[in-house]
């Protein structure tokens, strides 16, 4: 029997949430003004995403079962915001269980912010230019989508978060492999669905490449956020 995107959030969504919460009560840390960065996040998150999600819904990139969902806000499903503050929060616990205290002796040099942002903007030209195509649209959509975030965190702080490889690849790493595979499952069980039409075919083990991209640059913008917002916060203590 199919999953309905609810009973999709219950058993891949909450398990981790649940999980990650309770360690972090276990661990009394002290730190508690942390969260405020992932409380943060998650209103970024959805104030960023939700316009971007519904125009793809809109020029039908992807569509939801109706027996599926519980109903809709705007053109989304109302599940569809749960899974994103939910992403946002099971990310930000992560990474912050692994990351480590933040280097507030650490300093950028002059030009780090000219060459984060020109990055960023690669990557968003990049996204343009695959918008052209049909069969490209959904993949430039979300690297077009994504440069911008990428810039702004990247001229912030690139070289620290290049610094510190194993804590960005592993803490955006793991949650990307995890939602992508809930994803594959959801993507079989017919909750969602993604045009072909707007997609490239190309798939790994089942799961569209574009869908294993969305979550590869989501938890990296959680990933680094956090880990630029702590270090941030220790440099001006």
């Amino acid at each position: 029997m199919a999953l309905t995107y609810f009973q999709f959030l219950g058993a891949f969504v909450a398990p981790p949430l649940v999980a990650l919460t309770a360690l972090r009560l276990r661990d009394r840390r002290e730190d508690w003004w942390s969260l405020s960065g992932v409380a943060v996040l998650v209103v970024l998150a959805l104030a960023y995403t939700t316009p971007w999600d519904n125009y793809l819904i809109h020029r039908g990139v992807w569509t939801y079962g109706d027996r599926h969902v519980i109903g809709t806000l705007w053109l989304a499903p109302v599940e569809e915001y749960a899974f994103v503050a939910a992403q946002t929060v099971v990310t930000g616990l992560w990474v912050q269980r692994i990351s480590g205290p933040p280097d507030a002796t650490f300093r950028p040099k002059r030009r780090d912010a000219a060459v984060g942002v020109v990055a960023g903007l690669v990557v968003t030209g990049a996204g343009l230019a695959c918008l052209g195509a049909t069969s490209t649209f959904y993949l430039g959509a979300i690297l077009a989508w994504a440069g911008p975030v990428l810039a702004m965190q990247w001229a912030v702080g690139w070289r620290y978060l290049a610094a510190r490889p194993r804590v960005v690849a592993a803490g955006a790493g793991v949650p990307a492999l995890y939602f992508a595979v809930a994803d594959r499952i959801a993507l079989a069980d017919g909750i969602w669905a993604i045009s072909p039409a707007t997609a490239t075919g190309v798939a790994v083990a089942g799961l569209p490449v574009e869908e294993g991209a969305f979550f590869l640059v989501t938890n990296l913008f959680v990933v680094q956020g956090l880990v630029l917002f702590d270090w941030v916060v220790a440099r001006w203590a």
